[in-house]
C-alpha cells in the first residue's frame, strides 16, 4: 500500500493540496483541492484572509479522507516575508498585512538609520526589498507599537499554518531568511539586529531545518479530518521548495522559478555578501540542507497576470501571446522590476506611464502593450544570468525552468534567445514538489537531495526549449 504526503501549497492567487507517493519509482501527483486567495483591504491595509485559508486547508484534508488517502505527514509553503503576531495564549494580534501593502514606503531610510545598508546586507545576505520583513516590523513600530509590546511570538505565514495545524510554534528555516533578520554565518536569529532595531528578542525560537518535524495533528483537528499524521515543516518558503524540484541532480545550473515572480539564480554552499554582490541586488536566501539559494528577484508573471485580469477576461492567456507574437516588431523595453510595478492600481497604465518617461514609443493596443512586456521580462532573465557568470566567475550551459511560467512556451523561447543558454522546462508543479521531496527525505523515501532530483527528472515530462524562430 502506497504512502501518501500531502503537500499544501499557497500561491498570491491560489492554494491547493496535493497528494504524493512513489509508485514503481515514480512520483505521482494527485490534486486533492484547489482554492482561491486573495487580498483584502481590511482596516486600511492590503491583507491576507488567513482564517479562511486555514479553513480550506482543513477541507482539503477532509478531501483526502473521502478519497480513501489519508497522508503520512503534511506540509505548508507559501510566498516569502510575511507573517503573524501571536499573544501569550497563542491568539492571532492584528491582521496579516501582505508585502503589497504601502506601510512600507520609507521605512527602509528609517532602518538605514540604525543600520547601515551594507552591514545590514554583510550580516544576512538578503537584498534590499522594500517589504522585507524588516521593513514591515519598522512600519508596525511606527503605526501600532502597541502590537510589538503585547505580542509573545511571530510567526511567518506558514509557520503559523503550522502552528494551527500541531500546536507547536516553530520558525523554518527558508522562509526565516526572508525576514532578513536571519545572521548569514550562524543561520539563526541575528539576536544583534534585532536589538539594534528594537525588535524583542522574546518573538522567536531558534530555527529549525526543513524536514523538522512539528508534531501531529491537534486532537481537536484529528476528530475534525477524521485521521492523524505527522507535520512536517518542508522547506516553507515557496521559492526554496521549487528550487529543490530542479532535475539537476548535481545542481550545477541556473534555475528560474518562473511564476507571480521570476527568481533566477544558482544554488551554493556558500554565501557571497560582498559589496559587488550587494551592488547587483543579488541575495542568499535559504535553502534546503542549508544550502544558499544566490538569485535575483524579478517581477515575474505578475505584470501579465495583472494585464489580463485589467482586460476583464476579453482575452486568454494564448490570445496575449498571439498579439505580442504579431507586434514583434514593437521595440520598447522597460525595467520590469520598476517600482510603478509592484502594485498599481492599473498595471496598464503604469507600463505606459514608465515608457513615456523613458522617452520610448507607448504601446497603443494590448499586442504592443504584452510584447513590452514579454521582451522586458526575458531581457532581465538574460541581464541576470550574466550577472550570475560575472560574480561567479564561471559560464553556465543550461538553465532550467520550473513552476507555473513553463506552460509559456513563447516566454521560454524568448528566454533562451536572450540568455544564450540551453533552457529545459519542467516540472510544473515544481512548489508542490519540492515541498512532498522534504517530506518523503524526511521519511526516508530517498536517500539524499541529488536522489529525490532523479527521481524528479524520471517522473515529469522534462523538454528542451527549442529557439524562438525554430
Amino acid at each position: 500500500m502506497a504512502s501518501y504526503y500531502a503537500a499544501v501549497d499557497i500561491g498570491a492567487s491560489s492554494g491547493r493540496l496535493i497528494l504524493g507517493w512513489l509508485e514503481d519509482g515514480t512520483l505521482r501527483l494527485r490534486e486533492v483541492h484547489r482554492f482561491q486567495n486573495r487580498l483584502v483591504k481590511t482596516g486600511g491595509h492590503l491583507c491576507w484572509e488567513i482564517d479562511r485559508l486555514f479553513s480550506e486547508i482543513v477541507a482539503g484534508l477532509k478531501r483526502c479522507v473521502e478519497l480513501g488517502m489519508p497522508p503520512q505527514s503534511v506540509g505548508v509553503d507559501t510566498w516569502g516575508v510575511d507573517y503573524v503576531l501571536l499573544d501569550k495564549d497563542g491568539g492571532r494580534i492584528g491582521d496579516a498585512v501582505a508585502y503589497r501593502d504601502g506601510r512600507t514606503a520609507g521605512m527602509d531610510a528609517e532602518v538605514a538609520k540604525l543600520i547601515p545598508p551594507e552591514e545590514l546586507y554583510a550580516r544576512t545576505g538578503i537584498q534590499k526589498q522594500p517589504f522585507n520583513t524588516i521593513y514591515q516590523l519598522a512600519a508596525l513600530k511606527k503605526e501600532h507599537p502597541e502590537q510589538l509590546e503585547q505580542a509573545a511570538r511571530l510567526l511567518m505565514v506558514p509557520d503559523y499554518f503550522h502552528y494551527l495545524l500541531s500546536g507547536a510554534m516553530k520558525n523554518e528555516y527558508t522562509n526565516a531568511t526572508t525576514s532578513q533578520l536571519v545572521n548569514i554565518a550562524s543561520r539563526d536569529w541575528d539576536w544583534e539586529l534585532l536589538d539594534l532595531i528594537g525588535v524583542p528578542r522574546r518573538l522567536f525560537e531558534p530555527v529549525s531545518a526543513p524536514g523538522t518535524p512539528a508534531g501531529r495533528l491537534r486532537p481537536e483537528l484529528r476528530a475534525q479530518v477524521g485521521f492523524d499524521c505527522e507535520v512536517v515543516l518542508p522547506a516553507t518558503h515557496d521559492t526554496a521548495s521549487a528550487v529543490m524540484s530542479v532535475p539537476c541532480p548535481d545542481g550545477d545550473a541556473i534555475y528560474l522559478s518562473s511564476g507571480t515572480w521570476s527568481l533566477i539564480g544558482i544554488e551554493r554552499t556558500t554565501p557571497d555578501c560582498s559589496e559587488k554582490s550587494r551592488g547587483k541586488n543579488f541575495t542568499n536566501e535559504g535553502g534546503y540542507d542549508y544550502r544558499y539559494r544566490y538569485l535575483k528577484n524579478i517581477m515575474g508573471l505578475w505584470m501579465i497576470q495583472s494585464v489580463k485580469r485589467e482586460l476583464g477576461g476579453k482575452y486568454t492567456f494564448d490570445d496575449l501571446c498571439d498579439m505580442a507574437i504579431a507586434a514583434d516588431r514593437f521595440t520598447t523595453r522597460v525595467d520590469v522590476n520598476a517600482p510603478e510595478f509592484l502594485a498599481p492600481d492599473s498595471m496598464i497604465g503604469a507600463v505606459r506611464e514608465v515608457c513615456r518617461k523613458s522617452g520610448q514609443p507607448v504601446p497603443n493596443d494590448p499586442g504592443e502593450l504584452m510584447n513590452c512586456i514579454y521582451h522586458s521580462l526575458a531581457k532581465s532573465y538574460g541581464e541576470a544570468v550574466r550577472e550570475i557568470e560575472t560574480l561567479t566567475g564561471r559560464a553556465y550551459e543550461d538553465l532550467h525552468i520550473v513552476g507555473g511560467g513553463t506552460k509559456d512556451d513563447y516566454l521560454n523561447r524568448l528566454t533562451r534567445q536572450y540568455t544564450g543558454k540551453r533552457v529545459h522546462t519542467g516540472p510544473t508543479e515544481a512548489t508542490v514538489v519540492g515541498n512532498l521531496l522534504a517530506q518523503m527525505l524526511r521519511d526516508g523515501v530517498f536517500p539524499s537531495l541529488s536522489e529525490a532530483r532523479r527521481a524528479v527528472a524520471n517522473s515529469f515530462d522534462i523538454k528542451e526549449v527549442r529557439n524562438y524562430n525554430e
